[in-house]
């Protein structure tokens, strides 16, 4: 019995910290609804998703973090095409450039400024700032990739 009672705790509590993680995510369909079109369970939507918690509820915690200021935090890209290659996310979820919004700009604005003050601190000429679309990004959160070759 008192087993029991610990489980229950222990789910208890994992509901109330995982409902606090996703709080603030913008609602996305992962579990089955006939509008999902067989695309509910990619795994840039379920990345996106836990990249909004990230950056919403603990953004010191993901890994690669290089800088931050109050509305973009820059990350080490996982898997670098250059030599530099960091990707800025505004702290604001959106999956991609369809979904911005006048209100977003600030966001938008910062994280360019970011990406502005890396390049020109390392002196980069040949470089590249791109943003992919929904189908090209490996996580459906709006962001930049500033690359340096």
């Amino acid at each position: 019995m008192k087993r029991f009672a610990v489980l229950v705790v222990v789910l208890v509590l994992g509901i109330l910290i995982g409902g606090m993680f996703f709080s603030r995510s913008l609602p996305r369909s992962l579990l089955a609804a006939p509008s999902c079109d067989g695309n509910c369970f990619k795994p840039a939507d379920i990345a996106g998703l836990l990249m909004s918690a990230g950056i919403a509820l603990a953004p010191g915690a993901l890994p690669g973090v290089i800088t931050e200021s109050e509305r973009c935090i820059g990350i080490q890209h996982w898997k670098p095409e250059g030599r530099y290659h960091v990707a800025f996310f505004p702290k604001r979820d959106v999956r991609n450039i369809m979904e911005l919004a006048p209100e977003d700009a600030p966001y938008l604005l910062e994280c360019l400024a970011l990406a502005r003050g890396h390049v020109g601190a390392a002196g980069f000429k040949n470089y590249r700032l791109v943003s992919n679309g929904p189908d090209l990004q490996h996580v459906s959160y709006f962001h930049f990739h500033v690359i340096a070759k």
